[in-house]
């Protein structure tokens, strides 16, 4: 896998990221000036910023562990740039362990190929183009479909929405309790991942109830990589314990 470290590759994410920074910084100059332009002060402005900043770091931790994962597969440019532009860590793993489960029998710790990490890029690319083609010529479509949905039956659209969501937590639940084929031996159903996902629910329940209860709005920026971070430890008791 020494292709992962080659000169073109650093070459080649340098240049996206050099991209992504400077069309960054040039929105934030452009929104700064146009905060002036409608009377906020100085002081108003960079406590925003200030602001704006804290909070991401908490979420970025999220981002952080799924960088490390997908680092395994694809080395640190490849997953830092999939996850640092179109990427998220709730579509970007699932998708590579999908094909180098599901295609070619292996796992993630497992020796890989070059056919199997490039398969695994592919997937991920062409899985993130659709939104890019929907969000600019059907959202607006889209929305004003909702809005007229909401306009005509609120209870419907709820309904809706919330079907939605559970068709998403549904496909994340499908892969947790999918059997697993190890190369040797019988496939078996993983009571460590039904446990940890459990636990995971759990959290963000409590956490969801906190602010709820106690009007902890700051909480929201870290509910994410709380409950991550956390079920993540205790699954490596529940392995301690002799859980697979």
């Amino acid at each position: 896998m020494e292709f992962l470290t080659s000169w073109w590759v650093y070459l080649t994410m340098s240049i996206i990221f050099l991209y992504v920074l400077v069309q960054s910084i040039f929105a934030l100059l452009k929104a700064r000036k146009r905060a002036f332009e409608l009377g906020f002060t100085k002081e108003q402005v960079n406590q925003t910023v200030t602001s704006s900043m804290v909070f991401s770091l908490a979420p970025s931790v999220a981002i952080l562990i799924g960088l490390v994962a997908l680092t395994k597969v694809f080395g640190s440019m490849i997953a830092g740039m999939r996850l640092a532009t179109l990427g998220a860590v709730t579509y970007e793993l699932p998708a590579a362990i999908n094909v180098i489960n599901g295609v070619f029998g292996r796992q993630i710790g497992d020796v890989l190929t070059q056919e199997m990490v490039i398969t695994a890029v592919w997937v991920m690319t062409l899985g993130c183009l659709p939104p890019l083609v929907i969000i600019p010529f059907f959202f607006k479509r889209m929305s004003k479909g909702m809005k007229q949905l909401r306009e005509k039956d609120q209870t419907w659209n709820q309904i809706l929405m919330d079907a939605l969501f559970i068709g998403m937590i549904s496909a994340f639940s499908g892969y947790i309790l999918a059997p697993k084929t190890p190369e040797v031996g019988d496939a078996y159903i993983s009571i460590l991942g039904i446990i940890v996902f459990a636990t995971s629910a759990i959290l963000i329940m409590v956490l969801g109830f906190l602010m709820k209860k106690y009007k902890w709005e700051w909480l929201k920026n870290y509910a994410l990589p709380v409950s991550m971070i956390v079920s993540m430890a205790l699954a490596i008791i529940y392995a301690g314990m002799g859980l697979r």
